[in-house]
């Protein structure tokens, strides 16, 4: 497990992730050089020595998934500079996606381990499968928020979570203890998105490093926020089941978004997530590194960015 010393090491872990990228090609060494040099939040590389090839994995996957969201939701900006495709345009970023995503499948094979092997197989399938929930809508309000809640899962915690399982299962830890690092990775990972999707609204866009004011909702993304506010205002529902087609439309669902108890429900909803994280980590013995933990989950309920 690790300790705060293992935690200050990482960003200069993360700075090697690229010249994993092996390749004679300027331009896509370029590419990648920009893609891996915002500074992010951190949180999925969080591992000792022993698992390190499990963090370079994680980084690499997320920041691929991160450039080919911007891509596909045309996202301006990213952790404060332009987004990957806006810079290099769309094949640039598209390339270097995929090949960030090859070669992370390549360190997954060396690390020897078939279970692990699996276990972060099921990242990409997430990935893939919560883009395309993304692009589904549908007018039953009750399912729109299991849809919002599961796609959450699948393109940020599944990542969280199944990166805490694979480095449990490489330190030759019980079964039982594997699934409490999943079940804490996953509630920290729900808990950080919720919380993403409340600071769309609320955050300030320096420290986001990407627009504020609801963004998502102008991208016509329907978040914890909004879908909590529409339960309470008719008219907020009725404009999700017939789209915001026009800027008036987006404006006056932020007005009644900032009106409701949405961004407070969100909030009260991510708060549940961290003490159930917090409650996982009791089937952890008591050490440096638990305590670590739980500062990196308290981190994620505190965090203005």
């Amino acid at each position: 497990m690790l300790a705060m010393a293992d935690v200050k090491r990482i960003p200069n872990d993360v700075k090697n992730v690229g010249k994993v990228l092996l390749t004679p090609s300027c331009s896509i060494a370029a590419i990648t050089d920009y893609a891996f040099s915002g500074k992010g939040k951190m949180l999925r590389n969080i591992v000792t020595d022993a698992q390190h090839a499990i963090a370079v994995i994680a980084e690499m996957i997320h920041t691929a998934s991160l450039i080919h969201d911007d891509l596909i939701d045309k996202a301006e900006m990213r952790r404060k500079k332009l987004a990957t495709y806006r810079k290099f345009g769309n094949k640039g970023a598209v390339l270097v996606g995929n090949i960030t995503l090859l070669k992370a499948s390549e360190l997954l094979a060396k690390v020897g381990n078939a279970e692990v092997v699996s276990v972060l197989s099921i990242v990409l399938d997430d990935l893939i499968r919560g883009e395309f929930m993304q692009l589904t809508s549908n007018a039953d309000e009750n399912y729109r928020f299991h849809l919002y809640l599961e796609k959450t899962y699948k393109k940020t915690a599944s990542l969280i979570a199944n990166s805490c399982k694979a480095v449990t299962i490489l330190s030759e830890a019980d079964g039982a203890l594997a699934e409490s690092a999943y079940a804490f990775g996953r509630h920290l990972g729900m808990a950080f998105q919720l919380l993403d999707d409340v600071l769309d609204f609320v955050g300030q866009e320096d420290k986001l490093g990407k627009p504020a004011g609801g963004s998502d909702l102008q991208l016509g993304l329907a978040t914890g926020p909004v879908l909590f506010a529409a339960q309470q205002f008719p008219e907020l529902e009725k404009m999700l089941q017939q789209g915001l087609r026009t800027p008036e439309e987006q404006k006056r669902a932020l007005e009644l978004v900032h009106e409701s108890n949405g961004i407070g429900q969100t909030r009260m909803l991510a708060e549940f997530h961290f003490q159930e994280a917090q409650r996982q980590l009791g089937h952890f013995k008591a050490s440096d590194a638990r305590e670590c933990l739980l500062r990196v989950a308290a981190t994620t309920l505190l965090r203005s960015f």
